[in-house]
């Protein structure tokens, strides 16, 4: 050890202390914070927000002050040139360039908001941004003792947040009545995402998920008017699904092309197909009349009930759906063989683990999967639409890639893509209870996601590992 070397570990040594006492003073301050709130008499709800955003706030300014006096001692002791303020500036944007990104983004979302909403520039809603990029910066900083399971930290966060703000300034947003319609509605969107993620886990993707969503929706309804019994024709559809699941699984692999560009290919042609065949004889091209059985409705309705709760079926079939895979893509033989091959195939190969039946496997059970929710939405529509899977064309990918799931496969997997639903659903409930347009709805959605995928910081590939 050398003489040099002292002095800088002695400067080290107390630092764990200081961020005892950093800690120590953010609960003191966030305490006194809701001592006055209650007080003043203020609400339950707003107290607690502004306390957690005031003690997320001390404990980031705390540790980054230290940190940078620590930094600065070291460079003393160690007789090194503390580089210009601009020079520190540019490698600070450098180092932390995606909070960067996402903070001039929510600014510019908020200011374009506030120039063209009435009276939506008020000092509720700037306190309100203030917290929420206080917050945002938090969660980033914290974020890094989570190495392992950073997206799933970061997801969860930006979860409560959005939820919390909702909550606020919303009326009825954390009712029992709007949860349970978010809750509905994830379930649809987390069934769709079931291939999509064990398809990109591999590296693939599949577009053909939209265009199975509705032609089952069609198909199910015409095949009940012709008088098949319900229970077979949705085993039929669920069939037909995995069928075309199938088909893609097996044209992508031997014809080693893009999968992404085949898959759409199939799925127009399934969708076209669907509509010729269901308008045999109708004017109404897209479009199916009849009955839906009851307990399709039962399944998939907000009034649906399960062994006498007032929850819809469709909630804890979704609930079931994720346990499964959440524990059979750790705990399994399959599980473990899928990271394996999106993780490096050349690695996959030598221990003799077969690349096709995984690929076209995956590809299956997302046809497959596709088709039940399908189904399940003509239980909750009470009509065959073909275009009822359009939204999923793109709300699957941003669900699996904000989640954390790599498209480049060998990372993630399906409890990050659930905290990538809910994330979107609360986000698309939010935006509807603030009363929005459908064309801001769209405006603000794109912006806010782009700031959550580069937050989402991966850590190295698997590939760069081996």
């Amino acid at each position: 050890m050398t003489a040099e070397a002292v002095p800088v570990r002695a400067q080290r040594a107390p630092l764990s202390a200081i961020q005892w006492v950093g800690l120590a003073v953010a609960v003191l301050i966030a305490g006194l914070g809701v001592i006055v709130g209650l007080w003043q008499k203020l609400p339950v709800q707003h107290v607690i927000f502004y306390a957690a955003a005031t003690f997320a706030l001390v404990v980031w300014t705390w540790n980054t002050y230290q940190s940078l006096g620590s930094q600065r001692s070291e460079l003393e002791l160690s007789d090194v040139d503390l580089p210009s303020g601009m020079a520190a500036f540019r490698g600070f944007v450098h180092q932390h360039r995606a909070l960067v990104i996402a903070l001039l983004v929510m600014l510019g979302a908020f200011l374009i908001a506030s120039a063209t909403v009435t009276a939506f520039f008020s000092v509720l809603n700037v306190v309100t941004f203030l917290v929420l990029v206080a917050l945002l910066i938090f969660t980033v900083q914290v974020s890094q003792l989570f190495v392992d399971n950073r997206s799933a930290f970061i997801g969860l966060m930006v979860l409560a947040t959005m939820f919390a703000v909702g909550s606020l300034f919303i009326e009825g947003f954390s009712s029992g009545q709007n949860i349970k319609s978010m809750l509905l509605f994830a379930s649809f969107l987390g069934l769709a995402c079931v291939g999509q993620t064990l398809v990109a886990m591999l590296g693939g993707l599949d577009l053909s998920i939209p265009f199975l969503i509705g032609s089952s929706n069609v198909f199910l309804l015409y095949l009940i008017g012709l008088g098949v019994y319900s229970w077979i024709a949705v085993i039929i559809v669920l069939l037909l699904g995995a069928l075309v699941g199938w088909l893609n699984g097996v044209l992508s692999y031997r014809l080693q092309g893009q999968a992404l560009i085949l898959t759409l290919g199939v799925g127009f042609a399934i969708s076209g197909l669907t509509q010729i065949v269901t308008s045999i004889g109708t004017a109404y091209g897209g479009n199916v009349f009849g009955t839906v059985p009851s307990w399709l409705k039962n399944l998939a309705a907000m009034n649906g009930t399960t062994v006498g709760l007032d929850v819809p079926p469709v909630i804890f079939i979704w609930a079931a759906v994720a346990v499964v895979l959440i524990y059979g893509m750790k705990n399994t033989v399959y599980g473990r063989y899928l990271y394996a091959l999106g993780g490096n195939r050349t690695s996959a190969s030598r221990l003799s683990i077969v690349e096709r039946r995984y690929w076209v496997g995956a590809y299956l059970i997302s046809g497959a999967v596709s088709a039940l929710t399908g189904v399940l939405l003509l239980g909750w529509s009470g009509g065959g639409f073909i275009g009822v899977g359009q939204p999923y064309l793109f709300m699957t990918l941003a669900a699996v890639v904000i989640g954390g799931t790599s498209l480049l496969g060998g990372q993630g997997g399906y409890g990050f893509t659930v905290i990538g639903v809910l994330v979107l659903q609360v986000l698309t409930s939010f935006l509807v209870g603030i009363g929005l347009k459908f064309e801001w709805q769209q405006f603000i959605f794109g912006l806010l996601i782009l700031p959550m995928v580069a937050l989402y910081a991966r850590s190295p590939h698997i590939r760069t590992q081996i």
